[in-house]
C-alpha cells in the first residue's frame, strides 16, 4: 500500500467528503473512490498506518511494566473507559483520552471512542451477523417506536457484497431468523465445546450452538491477498492491531482499497465543527473543520457528504450544525434527533468446570468462541410473557486452566509446584447479549455552556435500561445455568453484573431511519430528510437494535447508500 495523501488540494473541493474513518467511514471511502469520486476523509484523531503503527502487536506480558496492567496515570486519562475492563497497556493507545474529550452523564453511560484513523475497527469484537425480517418488522408488529423503512430483501445483496470483501468465518445453519452468509470456513470447536454443543442441542429444542461468525480470514481469496491480508494466526492479540491483516479493519482493507484508486485524501487530526449549508438550495455544501494541531478553521466543499463519525459523534455534529431552517440541528424537523439511544445489555450468564477429557488439549487461542442464536420470541411457541425481543449467547473458548490456578489453590512445596505445570481442569463460560428497546426518553443533548477544548458543546447523555431489559436478564441468567447443568459441568456459577448503556460498545439510534419525515431523521437510503446530499450510515441510523452485533448491518447500509448516492449524482438529483 502506498502512502496516504494527507494534503488538501488547492481549492479545498472534492466530489465527496466522508466524516470518520472507522468501519462505516472506511466503507464509504472505498465505495466512493472505486466509483470514481475524489474523496476527502476527515478523521478527528491521529494517523494509524496498517502494521507500521501497531506498536504492541508482538509484545508479551513481561515487555510492559505491571505485566500489561494500566498505571494510575493511564487510568486517570481513560477513567470512563476503564470501567469495562477491556483496556490494558497493550491497547490503551487505540482508546480516546477521556480527559481531553469530556461529556456529561445524567445516567451512567460508558462511551468508548477510538479517535484515530481506523477508529474502533482496530478494536471491535468482529462478530458478524445478518439481520432478518424478524428484526426489521419487530417494531411495526409490536407497535414500538416506528417501522423500519427497509426489509431484508433490500439489504440482502449488500450483506453478501460486504461479507465477500471483508471475509467472514462461519457455518451455514439454515436458520430463518439468522440468515446464512457468504462464509469462509468456520473456526473449529475443541472437544469440550463440541460436547457442550451436542448436549445443548439434544436437550433443548431450538437452541443451535455454533462457532461465532467473525470477520477473520480462515482462508484467503485473491482480493484479500491483493491487499496483503493473511490468515488468522490464533494469537488472540486482536485489540492491538493485527499485523497479518487477518481480521477486518479499515486500516487493513477498505482504506488501502480506496487509496489504490488514487482518489483518496485522508486528513487526520481534523475536528469537524459543523456541516455548511447552502440556504438557496437547502443542500449541504461542505464542512467547517478545525485543525487539531493549529486550531485554524478551514472550509472544505463537496457534492455529497457521508457522516460516519460513530453514533453519538455524528448526532453531535448534526445538532451543532444549525441553520435558519434547522434551528435545532440538521434534519431535526421531527424532533427525534438525539432520541432513541440503544445498545445491548450483557455481563449476564454462567460458567463451570468439566472433569473429563483430561487427555485432550488444543492449539492456539481462537479469536472467538461459541454462539447460541436467539431462541425466544421467534413465534407463538417461543413467546415470552415478561419481555419482548430476545438475546443470544457468546462464549469464551473452553480452556484448560494453567499454572496461574495455583494462586487460588491450597498447596505448598515442590510437588505442588510440579502439579501446576500440568494442565488443569476444563473451564468454560457463556455470556448473553440482549436487545434494548428504542425508548424516546433515552436521549443525548448538547450542554448549554460546557464545551470541549475546540469550543464544541459537550454531549449530555441521559439513557438507561428499563423493565423489559431487567426482566429479560432473569431468563438470560437461568437459561445459561441450565445449559451447563445439562452438559454435565460442575462448580457452575451464574452471574449477573449489570453495567450501563454503552458498555457493550454497540451504541445505536439518535438519527433513526423511517418512512415519515415527521417521525424520523433519515429515509430508506440513509439520506437526511430534506437534505438530499447528506447521508448518515453509522449506528446513528438504527431504528431498533436486535440482539446481534450490528457492524455488518452498518457496513451493508453504507455500501448500499453510496451506490444510491452515486446513481443520484449521475442523474444530477444531488
Amino acid at each position: 500500500m502506498g502512502s496516504f495523501n494527507i494534503n488538501l488540494n488547492q481549492s479545498n473541493t472534492y466530489d465527496a467528503i466522508v466524516i470518520g474513518s472507522g468501519i462505516t467511514g472506511g466503507w464509504a471511502a472505498k465505495e466512493l473512490c472505486e466509483k470514481g469520486l475524489s474523496t476527502l476523509v476527515l478523521e478527528k484523531g491521529n494517523m494509524v498506518k496498517h502494521i507500521e503503527d501497531y506498536p504492541n502487536a508482538n509484545k508479551d506480558a513481561w515487555d510492559e511494566p505491571f505485566r500489561g496492567m494500566l498505571s494510575d496515570e493511564d487510568k486517570a486519562k481513560q477513567h470512563v473507559q476503564v470501567r469495562s475492563g477491556y483496556i490494558n497497556a497493550f491497547s490503551r493507545n487505540f482508546f480516546t483520552n477521556d480527559l481531553e474529550n469530556p461529556y456529561q452523564e445524567v445516567q451512567r453511560f460508558d462511551w468508548f471512542r477510538g479517535n484515530q484513523v481506523g477508529g474502533r475497527s482496530i478494536t471491535w469484537g468482529r462478530h458478524t451477523y445478518r439481520w432478518s425480517d424478524l428484526d426489521f418488522e419487530a417494531n411495526a408488529k409490536e407497535g414500538i417506536a416506528i417501522d423500519w423503512p427497509i426489509r431484508y430483501k433490500d439489504i440482502e445483496p449488500w450483506y453478501t457484497y460486504v461479507e465477500r470483501f471483508i471475509g467472514v468465518a462461519g457455518e451455514k445453519r439454515n436458520l430463518p431468523h439468522l440468515p446464512d452468509g457468504d462464509f469462509l470456513k468456520p473456526l473449529e470447536m475443541n472437544c469440550i465445546e463440541k460436547h457442550f454443543a451436542d448436549q445443548v442441542q439434544d436437550g433443548f429444542n431450538g437452541r443451535p450452538v455454533m462457532m461465532g461468525r467473525v470477520a477473520h480470514l480462515t482462508e484467503t481469496k485473491p482480493w484479500h491477498e491483493a491487499l496483503g491480508r493473511g490468515t488468522c494466526q490464533n494469537r488472540n492479540r486482536c485489540g492491538r492491531g493485527c499485523p497479518f491483516g487477518a481480521y477486518f479493519s479499515s486500516n487493513a482493507a477498505t482504506l488501502p482499497a480506496a487509496n489504490n484508486t488514487g482518489k483518496l485524501t485522508i486528513r487526520p487530526n481534523t475536528v469537524v465543527h459543523s456541516i455548511i449549508m447552502d440556504k438557496n438550495t437547502n443542500k449541504a455544501k461542505g464542512v467547517l473543520i478545525i485543525d487539531g494541531e493549529t486550531n485554524k478553521t478551514i472550509e472544505v466543499f463537496a457534492k455529497v457528504i457521508f457522516l460516519c463519525a460513530s453514533t453519538l459523534a455524528s448526532t453531535q455534529i448534526l445538532m451543532h450544525s444549525k441553520s435558519e431552517r434547522y434551528p435545532n440541528g440538521l434534519g431535526n424537523e421531527s424532533g427525534e434527533l438525539g432520541h432513541n439511544v440503544m445498545d445491548h445489555h450483557h455481563n449476564v450468564g454462567a460458567m463451570g468446570s468439566f472433569d473429563g477429557m483430561k487427555d485432550s488439549y488444543y492449539k492456539g487461542r481462537k479469536p472467538a468462541g461459541l454462539f447460541i442464536p436467539k431462541y425466544v420470541n421467534l413465534n407463538e411457541q417461543t413467546k415470552q410473557s415478561t419481555f419482548k425481543r430476545g438475546f443470544n449467547y457468546q462464549g469464551g473458548d473452553a480452556i484448560r486452566k494453567s499454572w496461574s490456578r495455583g494462586v487460588n489453590e491450597v498447596g505448598v512445596g515442590a510437588s505442588f509446584k510440579d502439579s501446576l505445570m500440568n494442565p488443569g481442569d476444563w473451564h468454560m463460560s457463556i455470556m448473553a447479549f440482549g436487545e434494548v428497546l428504542p425508548y424516546h426518553e433515552n436521549k443525548v443533548t448538547l450542554h448549554p455552556t460546557l464545551t470541549d477544548k475546540w469550543g464544541i458543546p459537550q454531549l449530555v447523555i441521559d439513557a438507561g435500561f428499563k423493565d423489559n431489559e431487567w426482566n429479560m436478564r432473569k431468563k438470560m441468567k437461568t437459561d445459561a445455568q441450565e445449559m451447563f447443568e445439562k452438559a454435565g459441568f460442575k462448580n457452575i456459577k451464574s452471574f449477573d453484573n449489570p453495567t450501563a448503556l454503552g458498555n457493550s460498545i454497540h451504541e445505536m439510534g439518535t438519527a433513526r431511519m423511517g418512512k415519515d419525515p415527521k417521525t424520523s431523521v433519515l429515509n430508506a437510503h440513509n439520506q437526511v430528510h430534506g437534505i438530499p446530499n447528506l447521508f448518515v450510515t453509522d449506528g446513528a441510523c438504527m431504528t431498533s437494535s436486535n440482539s446481534v452485533n450490528p457492524s455488518l448491518t452498518y457496513m451493508a447500509l453504507t455500501a448500499r447508500a453510496v451506490d444510491f448516492a452515486v446513481s443520484e449524482l449521475k442523474k444530477q438529483n444531488l
